[in-house]
């Protein structure tokens, strides 16, 4: 999915005239993306012409790092208000299923997806 670097981004507008959802819109200065809106054309990348619509593999670091500091933040509460370093360790358990769970989900997601792929070659 397709955002937009801020620092990147000059105001001029093109994106929002191109982007055929209206996913984007200016605001202030700058343009920013509702990514519920987005349909994942692409077109917004090609259109942009200072570069500042990014995919979204390049978030990926950033998502991880707030991912682990979401579940030390509740390996931290469980600590506090269950008492003991051990709670804490139950927490991680529970955070490394939670992520497994989801990690089994876009597998399966994206067996569908690939699957419904080769439908349409």
């Amino acid at each position: 999915m397709p955002w937009i670097k801020e620092e990147e981004c000059t105001g001029c507008g093109v994106c929002v005239d191109e982007c055929v959802v209206g996913a984007i819109n200016m605001e202030g200065d700058k343009a920013r993306m509702d990514m519920a809106g987005c349909i994942r054309c692409g077109i917004c990348h090609d259109a942009c012409p200072e570069g500042a619509v990014h995919h979204d593999s390049e978030t990926i670091p950033l998502e991880v790092a707030s991912n682990v500091k979401y579940a030390k933040s509740c390996m931290d509460a469980c600590v506090r208000l269950l008492g003991s370093p051990e709670e804490g360790a139950k927490c991680l358990a529970r955070c490394i299923k939670h992520f497994i769970r989801a990690k089994k989900v876009t597998e399966k997601t994206l067996e569908e997806l690939e699957a419904l792929q080769k439908t349409l070659a």
